[in-house]
Formats: structure tokens, C-alpha cells, sequence
């Protein structure tokens, strides 16, 4: 029993057997069908909120059971059972609406959050733009004060939800004379349908294809000025305020991912002979494999710790960091690994260790790169 599990309550056990049900049901069938398409309908959303699935932390008067952060883990954990890793749901459950959350107005999150639960409103949010990737201090989106408006214009790319969402956060420059870059950019909630918010083309990506990522322009789009999240200027402590429970998503997809490609791999090296026997009894391949299941278990003790340590606000910057570089490096490793294993056929769609090899690569990149995770952890080392 993992540390975590220790602390399951029956209501947790309840919640697991309900998750796994519906996703056995309402997920996994879709999933390669979801994939050609390039996305998930609205209607899993819709199913989704039905069962109490979106947001199941939020308090009761906004549509959740003040459930506690294990729930979004379980959520997480059971998705990597269907193979269907662009069901971006927990972006939208543990990442966006957070913001929401924290730093919206009684107003704001009256008009916003039950629909976010109920799966009528899919969230998305917008920091990266062409040529600054992870750099937010170069960002050149502007949202200028007009009256009661603000006027935006800018482009944004590799928006996750970025074709479905019905709400996006924009983080834009508001005042570009700020004594630095970082005071002088806020966040904007920008609903779909307002006049100057174009959504781009879906970005071809070559893995998670049933999640629909795209461009985003903003074409003097005027917002209400109460759509302001937060205070002006605060924007960007807000997302690092909130990044690390990103990274710290990030690396329990991850988590769960590397176990469920070892697990569908020792069952493939097992009934896949090769000279008489399963290749599962060769040495090497039975010492590669038990060496990822070691690296595995590590992972998963560093995890729970940070998981633990998350809900009791003790998580900082540095091991939320370490656990999204290790994390998210380690699936990869294993990964790769396990379609060697199998072979010509984890070079096949047919087999879910191909998807799972695609859909892997990308938990480097986003939430901030492993280059960009060494030069925070080095620096919270006085580096």
C-alpha cells in the first residue's frame, strides 16, 4: 500500500469505483474514435459535470462536494486506465478554474463556476505566444483601458481546450511601463463569442490528439473591465501562484502514465514468445523491466509525499519543480523502453503503447520545460 492510499477513506474507494465505471463506459470505448476526430465532444464534458466529475473541490454552492485534492489525483489516475490521455479535463478541473477560484470576484465566480462544474462552460488559459514560449516577461499582448473596457490585442498559441473552451484566462501586458515586465501584466477572462476573440487553426500535434489545441487571436477585442481577475498588475504572481499546482498535475499524469505503460508491457512480454518462450524470461528484458519498476516506485513515493504535502499548503517551489522534471523524464525513459519491448508492434496504432509513447513526449515541454524546472530548482539551491 502506497502512502497515499493510506489515506483513502471509504468515500475515496466509492468515488474510484464510480470513476472507473463511467470512464469503462462513457470514455474508453470513444477513445480512438475521439482521437481521429481530434476531439472531445461536449457532450463527455456534459457527462462529466452530470456525475460530479468536473471540479469536485469546489464548494457546494458553485456545484461541487468539497472534496479534497485526492479526488482530482483518482480522476486523474483512472484516466490513464482508458488511454485517452487528450481528455484535458484535469486542465480545466485542478488548473484553470483554480484561478477562478482564487482570485475572482463573489460576482465572477457566481457567473462562471457552477457552469464549470456542470460542464456548460470549458475553461482554457492563455499565456504562451509565437517566439516567447516560456519566457512571460517578453509577452507583447496588450489589454489597454478604455472606459469600462479593456481592448485587447495579441496572439496566443498552444492553447489546450483552445477550439472548445467556452472561457479563456488571457494573461496580457496592461501596463507596459511598470518597473518591471512581471507588474505590469494582468489576468482577463475573455468569453467565447466576444467580438475581436478568434480562435486559430487546431494545431497539428503528434501526440494527444483527441485534445484540441490551438491559436488564438485578439483583434481589439473589448472586454468589460470586470473581467479582471484579481487585482491589475498581479497577474503574473498569480500564475506563479498557481503553476505549481500545475506542475505538480503534470506530474501525476505522468506518474500514473509510466505505471500503466510498465503494466500493459510485463502483460505483452509475458504472452510474447520468442524462441521458445516468453520474452518476459530473457535476463535482460526482465532486469529492464524491474529497473523501471524501481524507478517507478520512486516516483511514486516522491509523489505522494508532495501530493500530501500540497493539501497541507507545505509544497515548495523546488520539489514541485523536482517532481515535474522526474517525473515527467522518467515516463518518457519508460516509455521509450516499452515499445522496444514490444517489438514491431509498439510501432502499430493498434497497440496503446504507441499512443502512450506519443502522448508522453509533450509532459517535458509544457508547465514550463526540464530545462526550464533545472533553472528553478538551481536557483532555490543559490545557485
Amino acid at each position: 500500500m502506497s502512502l497515499l492510499e493510506r489515506h483513502y477513506t471509504d468515500e475515496h474507494l466509492l468515488f474510484r469505483d464510480q470513476v472507473r465505471r463511467f470512464f469503462e463506459k462513457e470514455v474508453t470505448p470513444y477513445a480512438d474514435i475521439w482521437e481521429k476526430e481530434g476531439m472531445v465532444p461536449r457532450s463527455a464534458w456534459k457527462k462529466m459535470g452530470e456525475q460530479g466529475f468536473l471540479c469536485p473541490w469546489l464548494e457546494e454552492e458553485y456545484g461541487g462536494v468539497g472534496a479534497d485534492f485526492l479526488y482530482s489525483y483518482i480522476l486523474t489516475e483512472e484516466l490513464a486506465r482508458t488511454h485517452c490521455g487528450g481528455f484535458f479535463f484535469p486542465l480545466h478541473s485542478d488548473i484553470v478554474v483554480p484561478y477562478l477560484h482564487s482570485y475572482g470576484t463573489t460576482e465572477q465566480k457566481q457567473r462562471w463556476l457552477p457552469g464549470c462544474a456542470s460542464g456548460d462552460i470549458i475553461t482554457a488559459v492563455a499565456m504562451t505566444e509565437p517566439g516567447t514560449g516560456s519566457d512571460l516577461a517578453a509577452m507583447r499582448t496588450t489589454a489597454v483601458r478604455d472606459g469600462d473596457d479593456f481592448i485587447i490585442n495579441g496572439q496566443k498559441t498552444f492553447i489546450s481546450n483552445g477550439l472548445c473552451c467556452d472561457l479563456v484566462i488571457v494573461a496580457a501586458v496592461t501596463n507596459p511601463h511598470a518597473a518591471s515586465p512581471y507588474e505590469g501584466m494582468s489576468l482577463i477572462v475573455v468569453e467565447d463569442g466576444t467580438p475581436g476573440f478568434e480562435k486559430g487553426r487546431r494545431l497539428e500535434k503528434i501526440g494527444l490528439h483527441s485534445q484540441d489545441t490551438a491559436e488564438m487571436a485578439f483583434v481589439d477585442c473589448r472586454v468589460p473591465a470586470s473581467n479582471l481577475l484579481g487585482e491589475e498588475g498581479k497577474g503574473f504572481f498569480y500564475l506563479m501562484q498557481k503553476l505549481q499546482q500545475e506542475r505538480l498535475v503534470c506530474a501525476m499524469g505522468s506518474q500514473v502514465g509510466a505505471e500503466e505503460a510498465l503494466r500493459v508491457t510485463i502483460d505483452y512480454t509475458k504472452t510474447r514468445e520468442a524462441f521458445g518462450r516468453p520474452i518476459s524470461r530473457f535476463q535482460y528484458i526482465s532486469f529492464e523491466l524491474a529497473k523501471m519498476a524501481a524507478e517507478i516506485e520512486v516516483g511514486r513515493a516522491f509523489l505522494d509525499t508532495c501530493i500530501l504535502d500540497h493539501m497541507e499548503g507545505r509544497l515548495d517551489v523546488k520539489r514541485a519543480s523536482i517532481a515535474k522534471y522526474w517525473i515527467c523524464e522518467m515516463l518518457n525513459q519508460v516509455v521509450s523502453k516499452c515499445v522496444q519491448f514490444h517489438g514491431g508492434y509498439g510501432y502499430m496504432e493498434e497497440y496503446p503503447i504507441a499512443r502512450m509513447f506519443r502522448d508522453a513526449r509533450v509532459q517535458t515541454i509544457y508547465a514550463g520545460t526540464s530545462e526550464i524546472m533545472l533553472l528553478i530548482i538551481s536557483r532555490q539551491m543559490g545557485l
